[in-house]
């Protein structure tokens, strides 16, 4: 049993190093860059979890196939990156309010978890994920969004900060970590990356048990 994890609705420490918020790491795959135009294709999120001695770890991750909302767009350009196959039969994609709901309901324990007040996207560039986020929320009429809706914490800034390295990548493998090309650009592996990026620079900065 984790002592540092108190009892459902108490603040735990995590919640009181964060005033109340609790990070969650999050990387979307898109169908370009305009989230008012494009489509969201993939989504995953980490909660940041507590091991026994009360440091920062990547929870357990959540994740969803979108299917493209009718009426936004995709460049085929952004699939050419991503390597997305919408026509994969094991694609097993949701529609976006199914895939709000798959990845926002441990996101809401976890908040409850912690004793938070709701949560705070973690991202690599993350205003960009908030943005799609927000504007799927919106496009789906989804009334319960776990997070804040302007406030995150950016691994781009932290990563810069802490190592010397604004790209993903390259600061994931400053704090310690190995990085595979292979898996780049999926939103399972760049959620997870981020979210051990974030706890590496949290862990390490002083006063962190304060």
């Amino acid at each position: 049993m984790n002592d540092n994890v108190p009892a459902v609705g108490a603040p735990s420490p995590l919640a009181k190093r964060f005033r109340g918020y609790l990070p969650v790491a999050v990387d979307v795959e898109t169908g370009g860059f305009d989230w008012n135009r494009h489509a969201l294709l993939e989504i995953a999120v980490v909660p940041i979890d507590l091991d026994a001695e009360g440091r920062l770890v990547p929870g357990e991750t959540a994740s969803a196939h979108v299917i493209p909302a009718e009426g936004t767009e995709i460049d085929p350009k952004s699939l050419e990156f991503t390597g997305i196959d919408l026509d994969h039969p094991f694609r097993l994609a949701k529609p976006e309010r199914e895939a709000l709901n798959h990845v926002f309901a441990p996101i809401r324990t976890a908040v409850k978890k912690h004793g938070c007040q709701r949560a705070i996207l973690v991202g690599h560039n993350a205003h960009f994920d908030l943005h799609f986020v927000n504007a799927t929320v919106a496009r789906c009429g989804h009334k319960r969004n776990p997070f804040h809706p302007f406030s995150v914490f950016d691994t781009v800034t932290l990563g810069g900060v802490a190592y010397g390295q604004t790209v993903l990548a390259r600061a994931v493998q400053a704090a310690g970590f190995p990085w595979d090309s292979a898996e780049a650009h999926s939103a399972i592996y760049d959620a997870e990356q981020t979210a051990r990026l974030f706890c590496a620079v949290v862990n390490a900065w002083p006063g962190r048990q304060e």
